[in-house]
């Protein structure tokens, strides 16, 4: 029986174009109207992009204290860049601003250049992020036109490889520590290059021991949660 009420931590599949907060409302307004708690509480650990997929886990309850640790566990990613154009928000969400060359890039270059990212670095994340300046998230200020000076901050890149190189176009898997920007990342890594580059796409695919594998997709868990045995407030206040 479930207990959203006591805790309860569930893993999704994030859909591509949703907020992590967009599923969070989904899974309280189900949890809610089951356990007849108008007020649940429910939240994420670990913020994922709208615009891109994969791991997000899904607290309940009392469980929502877990977040913290919970968000602290190694991230993988799959991320697919190309090499040649930029943008301001270092993916898909504006429109590109630059073009550069990139037919000097081989994959030797690019391997080459990968192995400077791993370990301990210093990465500026996007101003096209909940990064706050002066109280006002950078996101906001950036959307406005307005200038956006972020400090570096530093991370820890565990794994980086290329799984495949078809330029413009390169796939790479990325394993790091919290607080990484795979678009800065993303950015980064064209500068290296002599080039530029920017996230086509990007699928979260572990964080710490929950792997993709391992989650429901939204309407899954929701049909799971909409016929699966549930404690109510009444049930609590019957105990009492």
């Amino acid at each position: 029986m479930l207990n959203p009420l006591e805790g309860e931590i569930f893993f999704i599949d994030k859909p591509l174009k949703w907020t992590s907060f967009d599923a969070v409302k989904r899974i309280r307004g189900v949890l809610a109207r089951r356990t007849k708690k108008k007020k649940l509480k429910v939240g994420h650990a670990g913020t994922l992009d709208p615009l891109a997929t994969g791991v997000l886990i899904v607290c309940s309850g009392k469980a929502t204290k877990r977040i913290d640790e919970l968000q602290t566990g190694v991230k993988e990613y799959i991320a697919t860049l190309e090499v040649g154009a930029t943008t301001p928000s270092f993916d898909l969400e504006t429109q590109v601003d630059a073009t550069y060359p990139w037919q000097h890039v081989t994959r030797e270059l690019l391997e080459e250049k990968l192995k400077s990212f791993l370990g301990s670095i210093m990465q500026v994340p996007p101003a096209y992020s909940a990064c706050k300046v002066d109280g006002e998230r950078a996101y906001k200020m950036a959307r406005k036109g307005n200038e956006v000076e972020l400090k570096a901050k530093e991370l820890i890149i565990n794994e980086i490889e290329v799984l495949s190189f078809d330029l413009p176009k390169i796939v790479i898997r990325v394993v790091c520590g919290k607080g990484t920007y795979i678009r800065a990342l993303a950015r980064d890594i064209g500068l290296a290059l002599g080039s530029g580059a920017h996230l086509t796409a990007l699928q979260r695919t572990r964080v710490g021991d929950v792997t993709i594998d391992k989650c429901h997709t939204v309407s899954s868990l929701i049909e799971f949660l909409e016929d699966a045995e549930m404690v109510t407030t009444e049930d609590n206040i019957e105990k009492e």
